[in-house]
């Protein structure tokens, strides 16, 4: 039986997810127990009529949550064909989510949905490694959302189920947690001290025109793609399927931005999946 786990931070879209495999065919469980994953599976393998399965683990299951480390190990010497799928967004995002379903998150102490956040994701830090397929769903509208699971779920081939997740970001208020890459866009002229640019951001035409002129820019750009498609194949043989970079500049408005669409595009082209998402906008 082909089973897919499903974990991550709260809010993240774990409901949806659900949804969208249950469409699918996949027989779904929503908070389920690490422990009884196993003792489902076996139950199923006696001549149930399930061949494909999804289970939802996360924190709500408390002190269940901590057996999910020895059932994924029994998976392994049980040779059960499992997948980990793992969901996460920005602070930003989740906490206008909770903000606007006027829920409290799980962990939260007092009512802090940050603190909640917070203690969250340390807890999940470990699985998130050990996830095979990862998705940011900052900026995916639902239809998107059900195209990247429809991806994973329905491609036989690793190279189209390797995600690339792209957040460009302003340095002064600090790097993104979490990422695989972090680079450094400074060296590129600052369309900030251009007086017709500065208010605009790298999502504008003219912005954009201006930071992709320069020749180092492109050598930039260039290299960086290199380095990704060099380097996905050696992922997937180590079992990652997934790679988050971060594009930084001083602010995060011109020249990261800029910088972070044109590599979305281009990795686009080359065949990647890819998440794109500007945090400090």
């Amino acid at each position: 039986m082909r089973t897919i786990i499903i974990t991550g931070l709260s809010g993240a879209g774990k409901t949806q997810a659900i949804d969208c495999l249950e469409d699918m065919g996949y027989y779904c469980i929503d908070n389920m127990p690490p422990a009884l994953i196993r003792s489902f599976i076996q139950l199923t393998s006696t001549g149930k009529d399930i061949e494909q399965a999804a289970f939802v683990v996360d924190v709500r299951s408390r002190q269940f949550f901590e057996d999910f480390n020895q059932a994924i190990q029994e998976f392994d010497q049980l040779e059960i064909d499992y997948k980990i799928l793992y969901l996460e967004a920005s602070d930003q995002v989740l906490l206008r989510r909770y903000n606007e379903t006027r829920r409290t998150h799980p962990l939260s102490e007092g009512g802090s949905v940050r603190s909640g956040l917070e203690r969250e994701k340390k807890m999940l830090e470990p699985i998130r490694k050990a996830a095979d397929y990862i998705i940011d769903t900052s900026n995916m509208k639902t239809a998107q959302f059900w195209g990247e699971l429809r991806d994973i779920v329905l491609s036989d081939e690793n190279e189209k189920t390797f995600m690339v997740s792209i957040t460009s970001f302003g340095f002064k208020h600090g790097t993104p947690l979490s990422t695989d890459m972090i680079f450094d866009t400074r060296f590129i002229p600052n369309p900030y001290y251009v007086q017709s640019l500065r208010k605009l951001t790298g999502n504008n035409q003219k912005v954009s025109h201006y930071v992709l002129k320069h020749e180092i820019t492109q050598k930039f750009l260039d290299g960086v793609v290199g380095m990704v498609n060099m380097l996905a194949p050696y992922y997937m043989k180590e079992g990652k399927y997934s790679l988050s970079i971060g594009i930084g500049c001083t602010g995060g408005h011109h020249r990261s931005v800029a910088c972070a669409n044109e590599l979305h595009r281009r990795l686009r082209e080359s065949g990647h999946r890819v998440s794109l998402e500007h945090r400090d906008l």
